[in-house]
């Protein structure tokens, strides 16, 4: 039946799904506190988190098919990833419920944890913008397109992705993905996208086979999430090389930040205060992001000896070559003053 629920959900995946497709972030990271704050299947986190990953393992694979015809993923550096990753996102929803086997017990923990997943997403995110900031002041090498693979950290990243993506279903697009573009800088964001996407499928699939066998699965949920998922994440697939996606990454980490203060309100997290909301408080903090974050910038900037304001932009950091196109941009090797 085509209530407002299920035209909501759908219309929230099709958006979600579009985000995934351009950038490769903000899978559960976008859609999961959506879902909660929509109120859907009960409001329950568990019942939430299983229904997304179904979802997610099923629109992913849209996005990375799209890239793989493409030749735009690195293979081996996939490998790497899946072998940390899977086994955790495996073990990740077994762990808590050994921790807890009470509902509400639960509800709070994952809300919390997800509340938290996505603070960290959002500050992976500002961190690596710093530290290609500070490697291309020093000069550093701008990175090998077709790198060496580093399989310890690799590995890390996949265990760290694995078990937050199993708990939370936030990471396999977020975490991971600003964790690679610190570990490769030379690699091109579609290249990274494309590997981030076709990693993240078994990934996914195996945290939502854990998580559906312990919490069941919605499909009031899943069908609306995949009729608006799928079609959403080719699309934005398939027009990802074309669309400069700066602005877009900025307004998720806003958005992540806001929505793991929400998450952690909603759940009545102590500091927060257990019996009531703060939706100004939430308000507050994306006000004091748009206004605070480019100014606490520019000082960033003049400590590194660059203007307050100018190139090299945020979208020149983001990119790959990150040194040579400041060279381009500023007219001025890295290690003059300006």
């Amino acid at each position: 039946m085509l209530d407002q629920a299920f035209l909501s959900i759908l219309v929230a995946g099709f958006v979600v799904g579009i985000v995934v497709g351009l950038t490769g972030m903000g899978g559960g990271a976008l859609m999961t506190p959506a879902l909660l704050f929509l109120g859907v299947g009960g409001g329950e986190a568990a019942t939430i988190v299983a229904a997304d990953l179904t979802a997610a393992a099923i629109y992913k694979t849209g996005g990375a098919v799209v890239h793989a015809r493409e030749g735009s993923p690195n293979w081996q550096l996939a490998k790497w990833l899946m072998l940390g990753s899977i086994p955790f996102a495996l073990l990740g929803p077994v762990i808590l419920k050994l921790v807890t086997s009470d509902p509400d017990e639960l509800d709070y923990v994952l809300k919390v944890s997800i509340g938290f997943a996505l603070l960290l997403a959002a500050l992976t995110y500002a961190l690596r913008l710093y530290i290609n900031l500070r490697r291309v002041r020093a000069g550093g090498d701008p990175g090998d397109p077709d790198p060496r693979i580093r399989p310890i950290p690799t590995l890390a990243v996949g265990i760290l992705g694995g078990l937050l993506v199993g708990v939370t279903s936030v990471g396999s697009g977020s975490v991971i993905m600003v964790a690679l573009l610190m570990l490769y800088p030379g690699l091109s964001a579609v290249k990274l996208v494309g590997t981030d996407l076709v990693q993240a499928v078994p990934l996914v699939l195996a945290a939502a086979i854990s998580n559906v066998a312990i919490h069941g699965l919605d499909w009031g949920l899943l069908v609306p999430l995949v009729i608006g998922s799928v079609p959403g994440t080719i699309i934005g697939a398939r027009i990802a090389p074309r669309v400069p996606q700066s602005y877009i990454r900025r307004g998720i980490v806003v958005v992540l930040t806001m929505s793991g203060v929400a998450l952690l309100d909603k759940a009545g997290w102590a500091p927060l205060g257990v019996d009531e909301t703060h939706p100004f408080l939430i308000a507050g903090v994306g006000v004091a992001m748009l206004v605070l974050v480019p100014v606490i910038w520019g000082f960033l900037r003049k400590e590194q000896g660059l203007p307050f304001m100018g190139a090299p932009y945020v979208a020149d950091l983001e990119g790959t070559s990150v040194a040579d196109r400041l060279r381009a941009k500023v007219g001025r090797s890295p290690d003059s003053e300006g």
